[in-house]
């Protein structure tokens, strides 16, 4: 009986994770407050700015963009992983992969996500490479080789536990 209660207490308990949810999804806002910060000031300064601001510009743009799909990814999929699943319907106009992603599969999607936020932020680097400092872009290569290989090794611990898991020709549990 105890058991039991506990059980239904922990369980229930996952609901909590919803404000912060939906804390992300409000987080938006700044990302494309700050996107829009980004292209007035392209806009505005475009006849003044070099190709390589312009580049730098639009590089922005494109690192807030990626932060904010990353950003949909986590509360989208980790709500639907994690509280309650999403009820697709036909033509309702959601993306049903949330409904059919994994953990292993969000993993690796969030690592892809971060691994393209950290090439941008690399790109960004040699971009204005007159005003980085050595130091800075080699802890920004740094950095990005570690979740490049961290990705890697991510992928690959998911693809060797997905053979374990099931033998091709029984589909049943393997070793």
């Amino acid at each position: 009986m105890i058991k039991d209660w506990y059980e239904r207490v922990l369980f229930a308990s996952r609901y909590l994770l919803t404000p912060l949810y939906l804390a992300l999804a409000c987080c938006l806002i700044a990302l494309v407050a700050k996107s829009g910060v980004h292209l007035y000031d392209l806009v505005y300064r475009l006849s003044d700015l070099s190709d390589e601001r312009v580049l730098l510009s639009v590089l922005a743009v494109v690192d807030m963009t990626l932060s904010a799909s990353l950003v949909v990814i986590v509360f989208l999929s980790g709500y639907a992983n994690f509280v309650a699943p999403v009820e697709m319907r036909p033509d309702d106009g959601r993306p049903h992969w949330i409904a059919e992603i994994d953990f292993g599969e969000l993993k690796l999607k969030l690592m892809a996500s971060i691994v393209a936020i950290s090439a941008i932020k690399l790109l960004e680097g040699f971009m204005d490479i007159a005003h980085e400092s050595d130091r800075e872009l080699g802890w920004l290569v740094g950095i990005h080789l570690t979740f490049v290989v961290s990705a890697c090794l991510l992928a690959l611990a998911d693809r060797l536990g997905h053979r374990t898991r099931t033998t091709p020709d029984s589909g049943t549990e393997g070793v």
